[in-house]
């Protein structure tokens, strides 16, 4: 079953968030993060198969502080709309709002909760992993093009982070991937995919990339998380 729920961060902003229910009891909780297309129709079919392998998953717009409910395609106009969103927003935003959707996750009864995500969320999702070790117990980041970032900037992760990269990303250069895997514990796995690999509604979409890291990115959780 799905849904869409408010949720109110504890500066008080409100935000919308997708809702995924797996059938029976759920075995972890896992938080999706959006790419800087907003929670469309990738993010939210990606919340469900969450929900299908077990988890119970929430994708927070992270965008509603900026504009609501945030849904978009892919095409050049959209990428820069997209990206002006995300630069609109400021890290301790981000992180209220991550941590908003843990708490509904909690406070539907699982215990261990995993956070995902994907592009923009990607940064998001291995920030997390280095700010937010009380509210999580695992993360993956998809192609992150702020992980580099984090990592000139001394952050380390304080929960395990798995990592997915492709070799062909035109966003993300080889030396930055170099220097994520020189300086965190991982794993970071490579991919002969461009940026978005994952996506199976743009044009960069790579099946066998994509079915590979969904089969590691839940190996993982089933690790760390069951």
């Amino acid at each position: 079953m799905t849904t869409t729920i408010s949720l109110t961060a504890a500066d008080g902003h409100t935000l919308n968030a997708f809702v995924a229910e797996p059938l029976g009891v759920p075995a972890a909780g896992i938080v999706v993060i959006q790419e800087i297309f907003g929670v469309n129709t990738h993010i939210q079919e990606d919340t469900a198969r969450f929900a299908d392998a077990g988890y119970l998953a929430i994708a927070p717009h992270m965008f509603d502080r900026v504009k609501p409910n945030v849904d978009l395609g892919y095409t050049a106009d959209t990428i820069g709309e997209g990206r002006e969103f995300a630069m609109a927003l400021k890290p301790e935003g981000i992180m209220a709002d991550v941590l908003a959707a843990a708490a509904e996750l909690r406070s539907r009864g699982v215990t261990k909760i995993g956070i995902v995500g994907y592009c923009f969320g990607g940064t998001v999702s291995a920030s997390a992993a280095c700010n937010l070790a009380d509210a999580f117990d695992a993360a993956v980041a998809y192609y992150g093009g702020g992980v580099g970032d984090l990592v000139t900037s001394g952050a380390t992760p304080k929960i395990p982070l798995m990592l997915h990269f492709g070799d062909k990303d035109v966003w993300i250069p080889a030396e930055v991937v170099e220097a994520v895997t020189a300086a965190w514990p991982g794993p970071v796995h490579r991919y002969d995919a461009n940026h978005g690999f994952h996506c199976d509604h743009r044009a960069d979409f790579d099946q066998t990339a994509s079915d590979q890291a969904q089969d590691r990115t839940l190996a993982w959780f089933a690790e760390h998380l069951v």
